[in-house]
């Protein structure tokens, strides 16, 4: 999917915000269509947020009512568009909302009233809440046999495809609204899906490492590293080249690297595909080997983001916003876009993967802990203490920058850790007991755990060689490691609600039913939801502290849900927000030495 550059006519060297919304203007033939390409007219009303406001746009444009009367179709029509294209701008930003209804009084004023519909905006707070539908985790019927939870058991493709799966559904809920937010701020703060598909890759890089150092012997963790390059073939295949990166940088961390006795029995085909990974997605000459496979490629395609969100920051450093006689560089505008529309063009393309929601649940959970880089170190040198009088072949630790965000982290919340324990015990359950007697074999339970390296303590058990589903959900809760971790960072704050007016689920889309209390309503977000739907929410919380006060508001029946407070639940200014540090010394060949770990510059 190659990146479309448009021709600019005479705007090409730059233009005045009167010349730019001019020519937005003449995009519209009498009828109300749009004549031509709509190019132009698309970048000035989404990457005009990179050099003004929304509000300053749209008081230019205002200020061509009434003084230009033959124009006054046409102005109405340029908003329109921009209302209906773009409508994710009036939800999160209220104020545009708040000017147009003022430029309807005044339009009412001048007795053309009939022309206030082409402006309305009330529809928007009943559009889907996800402006890409969720994806639904069906069971595969056509499988015989159910899906095994043991990673012993799970072949590198299935593991791939449901990898893959997790990944595109966190690619697919960045917004273009969130790219330009990444344009404007340097970093991802405020930008709670980007910060959910960071904490994805991270996990699964850590994961992967985690995977390795919990096998006792050598000739395991060979097998262990053997399996997960495999995963990295399915991996390359399936064009997923973001969880690509994550899983060959877990392997090639130096914790793993320095493992001496480990690589000694990883067979050399499998070394030779490490090294031609490697070599695909090498900083070299600006990923040059990665760029060339990311654009020969067609259809499905997950891309590296941290590598393609460089390039907007780059754009953004090499160009200036202005050129001579202080015209708008639209050339800069062109780039932004083209770059952000071939992104949200991918998640337009179906996955067709066939997920199972048990394993997704098994995963969800497993690529949720977090360890410190000093407990990874630690478990290192206690498979394969270090050897004083051979030099290191790799740097003991690399030089990675992480930036801890200040302050104390949130304490955590037991509602979400319950949800994701419950749906994860849950799923053991359904394949392991078999006699519905509730209890599984204590052999089977140890397996599973295998899942989660080093993350939980010592097991109490009532009966001796089986174990109840009680001790499990008790077993998982009392992990610290998940604790300080699971998802808390986009937690709604759900609050029962009495609707004024017909209103419809932002999950499901169906409608809130009932006289009083039909629903529940996010009190930061403004999301609304069934009260079987708001524990199945996979979209993330997007905090307005304008939403409560809005004129239609609903009326609150309950005391609100306790997720978003400041003692239970999420303060996006107290996490970690990790990103990709992305340096040649990390990636080569020889020392097989990459870092996927991130720099948090959130706190700036």
């Amino acid at each position: 999917m190659g990146r479309t550059v448009m021709s600019l006519g005479h705007l090409t060297k730059g233009a005045s915000w009167e010349e730019l919304i001019q020519a937005c203007l003449q995009s519209f033939d009498a009828d109300g269509c749009v004549c031509g390409s709509s190019h132009l007219l698309n970048i000035t009303l989404t990457m005009h947020r990179t050099l003004i406001s929304s509000n300053d746009l749209l008081d230019k444009l205002i200020t061509q009512y009434p003084s230009a009367i033959c124009l006054t179709w046409f102005l109405f029509l340029t908003t329109r568009h921009w209302i209906q294209e773009f409508w994710l701008m009036f939800r999160l930003h209220h104020s545009l909302s708040d000017s147009l209804d003022q430029f309807r009084e005044l339009i009412t004023e001048q007795g053309q009233e009939h022309l206030c519909s082409l402006l309305e905006t009330k529809w928007i707070n009943n559009r889907d809440w996800s402006w890409k539908a969720s994806q639904k985790i069906q069971d595969n019927n056509s499988k015989k046999r159910k899906v095994s939870l043991l990673f012993d058991h799970l072949e590198p493709i299935e593991l791939a495809e449901h990898l893959t799966y997790l990944e595109f559904k966190s690619f697919c809920r960045i917004s273009f609204v969130d790219y330009q937010n990444y344009i404007c701020n340097g970093c991802m703060k405020d930008i709670p899906a980007m910060e959910r598909s960071i904490a994805l890759c991270n996990g699964i890089s850590q994961w992967v490492q985690l995977m390795v150092l919990s096998r006792p012997t050598a000739q395991l963790r060979a097998e262990v590293f053997s399996k997960f390059i495999h995963v990295a073939q399915s991996l390359h295949v399936m064009h997923n080249y973001n969880t690509l990166m994550a899983v060959v940088g877990g392997l090639c961390h130096s914790s793993i690297s320095r493992l001496k006795d480990t690589t000694s029995h990883v067979p050399s085909e499998v070394t030779k595909v490490l090294n031609e990974m490697t070599d695909l997605l090498s900083s070299c000459r600006n990923y040059d080997n990665y760029r060339q496979a990311y654009n020969r490629c067609t259809g499905f395609k997950i891309p590296i983001l941290g590598v393609h969100l460089k390039d907007l920051i780059t754009v953004n450093e090499a160009m200036s916003d202005y050129v001579e006689d202080n015209k708008v560089n639209v050339q800069k505008l062109q780039a932004f876009y083209s770059h952000i529309n071939e992104l949200i063009q991918l998640q337009q393309v179906p996955s067709r993967l066939d997920a199972n929601k048990d394993l997704v649940h098994l995963l969800t959970l497993s690529l949720d802990l977090y360890y410190t880089e000093d407990d990874i170190y630690e478990l290192s040198y206690a498979r394969e203490p270090k050897n004083c009088k051979a030099p290191p072949a790799t740097p003991s630790r690399p030089p990675v920058v992480v930036d801890w965000a200040p302050g104390v982290a949130p304490k955590p919340d037991p509602r979400t850790i319950s949800k994701h324990v419950q749906r994860m015990v849950d799923s053991v359950f359904k394949n392991y007991d078999h006699d519905e007697n509730g209890f599984i074999s204590q052999e089977d339970f140890e397996k599973i755990a295998a899942s989660f390296p080093f993350s939980f303590c010592v097991m109490d058990k009532e009966k001796e060689g089986l174990v109840s589903r009680d001790e499990i959900t008790a077993y998982f809760m009392r992990a610290s490691v998940i604790c300080s971790k699971l998802g808390l960072g986009f937690v709604h704050n759900f609050q029962e609600t009495t609707y004024m007016k017909p209103t419809f689920c932002d999950n499901c889309s169906g409608f809130l039913w009932g006289v009083i209390k039909q629903g529940y309503r996010c009190k930061d977000c403004g999301m609304n939801c069934h009260k079987l739907c708001k524990d199945q929410v996979a979209f993330e919380c997007k905090k307005n502290t304008k939403v409560a006060n809005t004129i239609d508001s609903p009326t609150p029946t309950s005391t609100p849900i306790t997720m978003g407070t400041s003692e239970g639940g999420f303060s996006s200014h107290c996490l970690a927000h990790l990103w990709y540090f992305i340096n040649t010394e990390h990636l080569n060949k020889t020392s097989h030495l990459y870092d996927y770990h991130a720099i948090s510059n959130t706190m700036k």
